[in-house]
C-alpha cells in the first residue's frame, strides 16, 4: 500500500523537500554523483569538504568489521577532504545549484588557518549557496591544523567560526567531532563565533582490524596503517547520545541540529528525528547499498507516520527528548519481572545460561519440560529478554514494588519490534 505524507522540513530557515541529505564524504564528491542523488530523491547534499589544501590520498583506504559478506557492522575510512582543485569543486557546486534549484546544495569547507577559512567563506558567498558547513571533525587529516584536532579546541572553533561569519551572512553549520568527552563545550564556542547551528557526529577514531600478515592495522598501506574514522551502524548509539546531550543543552538545544551517524533505515531516521534533529546526513549506508536506500527510508518513515497519526515531520520531531532524563531521576521504586511464553519458547536454554553466568541466578531450568522457571532472585534486569532468540517470547510481566515505596502508574514497553 502506498502511503504519502509530508516529509518537508525547514532547516536553518531553508525549506527542504525531505530531511535526507548526503553527508560530506566520497558519496557526494562530483557533479555526476550529486546529480544522481538528487534525481533519486535526496533532499540535499553536504558536498564533499572543499579546502585550499588538496588531499593526496593513500591506497587502499577503507576497511570494515564484518568479513563474512553480511552487512557491515562498522566501516573505517582513511580518506581526507576533496582531492580535486578548489576551483573545480566550486564550479561543480555552481552547476548543481543551477541545474537542481529545488534541492539544497550545502558547501562543506575546511581551512588550516584563519585566512583560509575567510577565503573559503568568501567563495561560498560568491557562489550563493543556501548553507555552509564547516568541517571541524575529520579524524584523518595529515595536518593537525585541520579536522578533529581543531574540533577539540573550543578557542580555535570559535575563531574559525568568527572568520567565516565575518565574510558572509549565509547560515554556517559547525560539524562537531565525537572524539571528545563533552561536545557541548566546542558547540557553544561555535555558536559564540556566529555559527547558526551544529551537525554531529563525524567519524570516531578507530582501529577496526589487525592484519597478521603484515602485523599492522587495516587497511594495509605498504605494510603500515593508521588510526582513522569509524562509521556505520555501530556508531549510531554514540551518535544518539551526543545528539541528545546537545539538544538538551540550554544554549545549543535552541538551534537546529543535523544528525549524523549510522542512519541506514527508516527507523534510524525516525529515532534521530524523535530526539529533535531537523536534518539527517548519510554516507556509509550509501556506500553499501547505493543512493536508492533513500526510497526505502522515505517510504518506511511515511508508513511510520501513518500508523501513529502524524501528517508532518514537525508533529513528532523532538517528542522523545523530554523522556531522556539523568540517571538520578529514574524511578527505582519497583522491578518488572519477565513473563515467559511456554507457547513461543523453543527450549534453547539461553535465558537460563545467561542469567546464571552473567546475572542473578534467577531462572531455574525444568529439564523435563525444557522450560525456564523464574525464582525469587529476579531483580528485573531483563537480560533474559535481550538474549532470547524468539521475538516476544519473554516480555515485561508483573510489577513488584519495593517495600515502603509509593505505587504509581507505570508506563511499560509492551512490544519489541
Amino acid at each position: 500500500m502506498t502511503v504519502k505524507k509530508d516529509l518537508s522540513v525547514e532547516y536553518l530557515g531553508v525549506k527542504c523537500q525531505n530531511p535526507f541529505f548526503l553527508s560530506s564524504s566520497p558519496v557526494g564528491s562530483n557533479y555526476e554523483m550529486v546529480a544522481k542523488c538528487f534525481e533519486t530523491g535526496w533532499g540535499g547534499v553536504m558536498y564533499k569538504t572543499v579546502g585550499i589544501f588538496v588531499a593526496d590520498e593513500c591506497s587502499p583506504r577503507f576497511d570494515q568489521t564484518n568479513k563474512e559478506g553480511l552487512p557491515w557492522v562498522g566501516f573505517k575510512n582513511m580518506e581526507q577532504i576533496s582531492d580535486k582543485p578548489t576551483e573545480v569543486n566550486f564550479e561543480n557546486m555552481y552547476k548543481l545549484m543551477r541545474d537542481y534549484p529545488d534541492h539544497v546544495m550545502v558547501a562543506s569547507i575546511m581551512g588550516s588557518s584563519e585566512e583560509e577559512w575567510k577565503q573559503l567563506a568568501k567563495m561560498c558567498d560568491e557562489l550563493g549557496c543556501p548553507l555552509i558547513e564547516g568541517n571541524f571533525s575529520c579524524p584523518q587529516m595529515t595536518s593537525h591544523a585541520m579536522g578533529s584536532d581543531v574540533g577539540t579546541n573550543p578557542e580555535l572553533v570559535k575563531k574559525y567560526c568568527e572568520a567565516v561569519t565575518s565574510q558572509t551572512k549565509i547560515p554556517f553549520i559547525a560539524k562537531m567531532t565525537p572524539n571528545i568527552t563533552s561536545m557541548e563545550v566546542p558547540a557553544r564556542a561555535a555558536l559564540e563565533g556566529g555559527a547558526a547551528g551544529v551537525s554531529t557526529i563525524n567519524t570516531i577514531k578507530s582501529i577496526t582490524n589487525i592484519d597478521f600478515e603484515n602485523m599492522t592495522a587495516m587497511p594495509v598501506v605498504n605494510g603500515k596503517s593508521s588510526i582513522s574514522g569509524y562509521s556505520g551502524a555501530a556508531v549510531k548509539p554514540i551518535a544518539l547520545r551526543f545528539v541528545t546531550q546537545l539538544l538538551q543543552d540550554e544554549i545549543v538545544g535552541k538551534r537546529d541540529l543535523s544528525g549524523i551517524g549510522g542512519i541506514e533505515t527508516w527507523r534510524d531516521a525516525a529515532e534521530f528525528l524523535a530526539l529533535g534533529c531537523k536534518n539527517l546526513q548519510v554516507t556509509t549506508a550509501i556506500m553499501q547499498y547505493g543512493y536508492r536506500i533513500v526510497e526505502d527510508m522515505a517510504s518506511g518513515l511515511m508508513h511510520f507516520m501513518d500508523e501513529r497519526g502524524y501528517n508532518k515531520l514537525d508533529e513528532f520531531i523532538g517528542c522523545a527528548l523530554k523522556n531522556i532524563v539523568p540517571a538520578e531521576d529514574l524511578n527505582r521504586d519497583f522491578k518488572i519481572l519477565p513473563n515467559f511464553s511456554d507457547e513461543k519458547c523453543l527450549g534453547c536454554g539461553r535465558c537460563y545460561i545467561s542469567c546464571y553466568d552473567a546475572a542473578h541466578q534467577a531462572i531455574d531450568w525444568n529439564a523435563e519440560k525444557r522450560r525456564p522457571e523464574l525464582n525469587d532472585n529476579c531483580v528485573g534486569c531483563h537480560l533474559c529478554l535481550n538474549v532470547c532468540p524468539v521475538q516476544e517470547c519473554i516480555t515485561p510481566g508483573e510489577i513488584k514494588w519495593k517495600e515502603g515505596r509509593e505505587h504509581v502508574d507505570i508506563a511499560l514497553k509492551h512490544h519489541y519490534e
